[in-house]
């Protein structure tokens, strides 16, 4: 079998695994062997050359600490920049923690001015200046212009390397201006067309300058009517018309329409994973991206926010409980019971809290859609509590046999999916119309709620009716 096809049979696990097995047979000395050290240690620079970046990234970011930065300190300068670009937020900081000012100026100096924009936030300001001194002017204001932008615009995420043609001259010409360059811009399925004050007028797909005729005007055949995005425009627009419009890749113009950069389908993969994983910590009410193999200190304040809300909620609930202590006493099955109503409550809230909070991630819902949303909502939840709280009574009456308690069981059931429904709306849009971030500590708060609520409404209503 050839290397690159053995190469493309080996899964990121199979990698990763090649790697710990090499670095733990170099780290573990033979005396009695003195040769074998550094035949381990060549095989396992070796096998570091030939991983694309994004897998020594996918590698580095699997060990532990000590292990990453000895694997570190094995791959080559000329590919650190790139790497730190793969690599997660946490483990980067790692990893530029272990590198000396003259080693992050080496590997910036690298990268594009866009690529640098993303690495500069976790750079040490010295070391920003400094860099910025060995830049050219041109790479300097590109730079400048990128950190200008918010990290969720546009212009944080743009790409200044690009193709620009002109359209009176035909395609024969930029057939031969192309053979020019030694490579074309990643992910480059069109040519821009701009005048010559740079006012984008159109753009030319490469498919059609292949099967177009040669003497044709770039004017006759190019698109005068691009999609395009503003610098200023919130890079969640753009992710989903780039996922709208199946685009490779977009003009970004200025306020004048001069043509600014352009925006790349790898950004908003990057872009939407990054969002994506956010969404989900955020919900659990992690703070930021959490290191696997941080320190306990620094995961420790990474968490403690939440649990801190999350042990007043539970004192709160368990203060509910206590209020029908008397209840439970005379009638012990409230207390076989009274989890089945909280439990099936807070899983039905957290599945209304996610299509919520997914519905604004895309765009899809608004405030305003709030009260439209609530009576969906409390209508599923009344067809669901019903069905399950007869399905639940029914079994709650063949243990107990009494009547009573399983109708007020129903009941439970039921009020408290319809409090799960409404707060599962009510909770991330009020967090949006705050300008907060809708998904954080949603199914916390939705847990909090319905466990109270569902505390409080079954024992309420079996101390009314039962007692």
């Amino acid at each position: 079998m050839s290397e690159p096809n053995r190469k493309s049979q080996e899964s990121l696990q199979d990698r990763l695994e090649q790697v710990v097995l090499l670095l733990d047979r170099h780290q573990n000395r033979d005396p009695a062997e003195p040769g074998q050290q550094s035949r381990h240690l060549e095989e396992l620079q070796r096998k570091l050359e030939e991983l694309h970046p994004a897998d020594i990234a996918y590698i580095l970011e699997s060990l532990p600490h000590d292990e990453r930065l000895a694997v570190w300190q094995l791959v080559k300068s000329e590919r650190d920049g790139e790497i730190l670009l793969e690599v997660s937020d946490a483990v980067r900081e790692t990893l530029i923690a272990d590198m000396d000012n003259h080693e992050i100026i080496a590997a910036a100096n690298t990268l594009d001015a866009d690529e640098l924009a993303d690495l500069a936030p976790d750079l040490p300001r010295d070391v920003v200046r400094e860099l910025m001194d060995t830049l050219d002017a041109q790479q300097r204001e590109r730079l400048k212009s990128a950190l200008s932008y918010d990290e969720d615009q546009v212009g944080a995420m743009m790409d200044f390397d690009m193709v620009t043609i002109r359209d009176d001259v035909t395609l024969e010409v930029v057939t031969r201006y192309l053979r020019r360059f030694e490579a074309l811009p990643d992910h480059t399925d069109k040519l821009f067309v701009v005048d010559n004050e740079g006012l984008l007028k159109g753009v030319l797909p490469i498919k059609k300058l292949l099967v177009s005729s040669a003497d044709e005007l770039v004017a006759d055949v190019m698109s005068d009517d691009p999609v395009f995005f503003s610098p200023l425009d919130a890079a969640g627009d753009a992710a989903q018309a780039f996922e709208r419009y199946d685009l490779v890749s977009a003009p970004v113009v200025d306020s004048h329409g001069k043509l600014f950069g352009r925006l790349t389908i790898d950004e908003m993969v990057d872009y939407i994973r990054e969002e994506s994983e956010a969404e989900v910590l955020n919900a659990a009410g992690l703070r930021e991206e959490e290191d696997i193999f941080a320190s306990v200190w620094k995961s420790v304040r990474n968490r403690w926010a939440w649990l801190a809300i999350n042990l007043c909620t539970a004192l709160i609930a368990s203060r509910v409980i206590g209020l029908f202590e008397a209840s439970i006493e005379q009638l012990v099955a409230l207390a076989a019971l009274m989890p089945i109503v909280a439990g099936i409550g807070g899983n039905s809230g957290n599945q209304t809290i996610t299509m919520i909070v997914r519905g604004i991630a895309t765009g899809q819902v608004q405030a305003a859609h709030g009260r439209r949303l609530i009576r969906k909502e409390t209508t599923v939840a009344s067809i669901n509590g019903l069905f399950w709280g007869v399905v639940l009574a029914g079994v709650a009456f063949l243990l107990y046999e009494n009547a009573a308690l399983s109708v007020v069981l129903l009941a439970a059931m039921l009020l408290n999916m319809l409090l799960a429904s409404v707060m599962g709306v009510v909770i991330p849009l009020a967090r949006l119309r705050l300008g907060g971030d809708p998904a954080l500590g949603s199914s916390v708060l939705i847990t909090a709620i319905t466990d109270s609520g569902g505390f409080f409404i079954f024992l309420g209503l079996a101390t009314i009716f039962l007692l």
